[in-house]
């Protein structure tokens, strides 16, 4: 059972309860578990504290040990964001692949075997789904991770998403509200704004959400996004109006309500991170996530001292910080009596999406490749979601199926000639990721398909651009399902 430490006060260790911090490595340092025994209710995993399923279940037995009852989130969506398989890619396709196939059956089986597997390591809180409305297709940050650009589509698999990987006995965390989707900025970097009307909202990026609601789901993150419409001074994040009176009043919701990453631009380079979540639970939050950047105790006690004093000067009133302690611990008693790793295990089911999820065009007369060919990766930057240590491409499952296979990784201006010296006589095959995104990309497949007509074309983002290549291959998501997918079209596999 967890031993609070005698000596930590009521408001202190309700200070420390709604804090979701993250550390360094693959065990837990002795900072960490001194804090679960103060009053620390969650902890974040991200992908540099997770090397294997053996290893992670033992790191959460190991905070388990300290305190029965924490909460132990991750950030795995499955597809492009993964933290299970950060250094392999994902048996999961994601959300857009998911939506492009449109079949919610399909969808609650994917999330629930995802969620068997969380379970079965000691995760039990998940940050996802995002029910974000991909409305605008040069969004940085979002893409592939919604469902689509179709607000009943969205609303639909969202629900399938949280019935299914609730039902594995791991809370979903719904994301990112009021909507992340209408976006041109990426929110790690700047303060993103949204200038809708509030009833264009209300028709689009809240009816997945309502959705969520309505599928239980035990969390909803929130958006580091300006919405003019509903507070014209603080993001969402920080706004009692949209937090309190939108999805607590209107929308009913009365689940846990967790900020996005506290460390990220949108919030930490103008309010910092102290104040920023001092208004952040004042607004209506219940959970401060911080620790995908800072991951140290000082950062968890400049938190921690920051809710304290905002308390004690009347700036943050006591009940509100008590209420969000109490969320934060109605939903570990959730997590501790619901049924875990119910139903079979599925373990190709991700690969069955990703399959499902195959579009190709161009492919009359194509004959599938039975010669090793040059896969040219033209590869963008990066968002700090996805990560770059996560492994992308058709590459690899190429190399698998056909040994002697090459590649090379190809960015900016003028990167054709390269390709084509590269390649030499080789079949080329072009691995693209949102080509409507980057004009240098697209000069490049033009160049490529000029000189070589007969390139293969492989879409790893969202299908924008019109379809070229022979054939050209959509996969909907970059995760190493998808690029198996991708190779077993392209080879006849």
């Amino acid at each position: 059972m967890t031993t609070i430490t005698r000596g930590t006060d009521t408001l202190t260790r309700d200070a420390l309860t709604v804090l979701q911090p993250g550390f360094p490595g693959t065990t837990a340092p002795d900072w960490l578990l001194r804090r679960l025994g103060e009053g620390l209710a969650s902890v974040g995993l991200f992908g540099r504290n997770i090397a294997s399923p053996d290893q992670l279940a033992a790191l959460t037995a190991q905070l388990r040990a300290e305190r029965d009852d924490v909460l132990v989130a991750v950030d795995e969506e499955g597809g492009d964001v993964t933290r299970l398989e950060v250094r392999t890619g994902s048996s999961f396709p994601g959300n857009y692949a998911l939506g492009a196939v449109d079949d919610v059956d399909l969808t609650r089986r994917v999330a629930h075997e995802l969620g068997r597997r969380l379970a079965e390591c000691g995760v039990n809180l998940n940050w996802a789904p995002s029910a974000d409305v991909n409305s605008n297709p040069a969004n940085p940050v979002i893409g592939v991770r919604s469902f689509g650009a179709d607000p009943a589509l969205v609303a639909r698999h969202t629900d399938a998403y949280v019935t299914g990987l609730q039902s594995a006995g791991v809370a979903a965390c719904t994301k990112h509200f009021p909507g992340h989707g209408d976006t041109a900025v990426d929110s790690h970097h700047a303060l993103p704004r949204i200038d809708i009307p509030a009833e264009a909202l209300a028709e689009r990026e809240l009816i997945p959400f309502l959705a969520a609601i309505g599928a239980g789901t035990k969390a909803i993150m929130s958006a580091h996004i300006l919405v003019p419409a509903l507070d014209p001074v603080r993001p969402a994040t920080l706004s009692r109006p949209i937090l309190t009176d939108l999805l607590r009043r209107d929308l009913g919701y009365e689940g846990l309500i967790v900020t996005d990453g506290m460390e990220m631009q949108a919030v930490a380079a103008t309010y910092g991170i102290e104040r920023g979540s001092v208004l952040a639970i004042a607004a209506g939050a219940d959970a401060i996530c911080v620790g995908g950047g800072l991951q140290d105790d000082a950062t968890v006690r400049r938190l921690r001292d920051a809710l304290v004093t905002a308390v004690r000067t009347g700036e943050l009133p006591e009940e509100r910080l008590a209420d969000a302690a109490e969320r934060v611990r109605s939903l570990a008693r959730w997590v501790a009596t619901a049924p875990t790793g119910t139903g079979a295990p599925e373990p190709d089911i991700g690969l069955t999406a990703a399959r499902r999820a195959l579009h190709l065009t161009g492919a009359d007369g194509f004959t599938p490749l039975t010669a090793p060919p040059y896969v040219a990766a033209l590869t963008p930057v990066a968002n700090i979601a996805v990560g770059s240590e996560t492994p992308w491409g058709v590459a690899s499952e190429l190399v698998r199926l056909l040994p002697g296979t090459r590649t090379g990784s190809f960015t900016g201006e003028n990167t054709a000639p390269a390709i084509l010296a590269a390649a030499g006589e080789r079949h080329i095959v072009a691995v693209v990721r949102d080509e409507h995104r980057h004009p240098w990309m697209s000069s490049a497949l033009d160049a490529l398909l000029t000189a070589r007509p007969d390139t293969i074309v492989v879409e790893m983002g969202v299908p924008q651009s019109p379809p070229r290549g022979t054939p050209h291959i959509a996969t909907h998501g970059a995760a190493r399902v998808c690029g198996r997918a991708a190779a077993e079209a392209i080879t006849g596999a």
